[in-house]
């Protein structure tokens, strides 16, 4: 029943920390369409372990999936198609920084605003969007509180980039250790 939920859902949000199952889970609720758009916010990088686990990502993939690697979110969202799989909001997040120099605390200062509109057109993007859509994030204010202040900074914004995309979600799930449990609006 709680599956056919999310299998159901127009705008769905998976929440968990690494490798609790949350792709899986995302995959799982797309694997019947005959097309899916699949939205990696990732690139290939130096970094062998990240390559690996894009690679993992990748290879799990059906054949049938189209792979998209964009941080385009916005203009994927108002565009006709079939089912989208965001994977993942904290990446995006993170290469939005990137984008803005938002790591640099002399030019946060700037970047923050910039930031701001980003999370607003994503979110209403998706309030908006006529696609069917899975977006997977990461949670990342339940561990220990970073030493810098960029990275506060980055934990802080993801805290609310989740927010604000539940808000316009139908339904948000979380995962934990492979499971998953409906979170609730109380």
């Amino acid at each position: 029943m709680t599956l056919d939920r999310l299998r159901n859902a127009q705008r769905v949000l998976i929440i968990g920390g690494a490798r609790s199952g949350k792709s899986s889970l995302a995959e799982r609720l797309l694997a019947d369409e005959l097309e899916v758009d699949y939205v990696a916010t990732s690139a290939v990088t130096d970094d062998e372990d990240w390559n690996a686990r894009v690679d993992l990502h990748r290879d799990r993939r059906p054949d049938h999936w189209r792979t998209i690697e964009s941080t385009d979110l916005v203009g994927l969202l108002g565009a006709d198609g079939p089912p989208l799989l965001i994977d993942c909001l904290t990446v995006w997040l993170t290469r939005m920084m990137d984008r803005h120099e938002a790591w640099d605390d002399a030019a946060w200062v700037t970047a923050e605003p910039q930031l701001a509109e980003d999370v607003r057109a994503l979110t209403q993007a998706v309030a908006s969007t006529s696609r069917r859509v899975v977006m997977v994030t990461n949670e990342v204010g339940q561990g220990v509180v970073p030493a810098t202040a960029s990275v506060r900074r980055f934990r802080d914004h993801m805290g609310w980039v989740n927010q604000h995309i539940a808000a316009v979600s139908d339904e948000v799930a979380w995962s934990v250790a492979g499971r998953f449990v409906l979170l609730e609006v109380l």
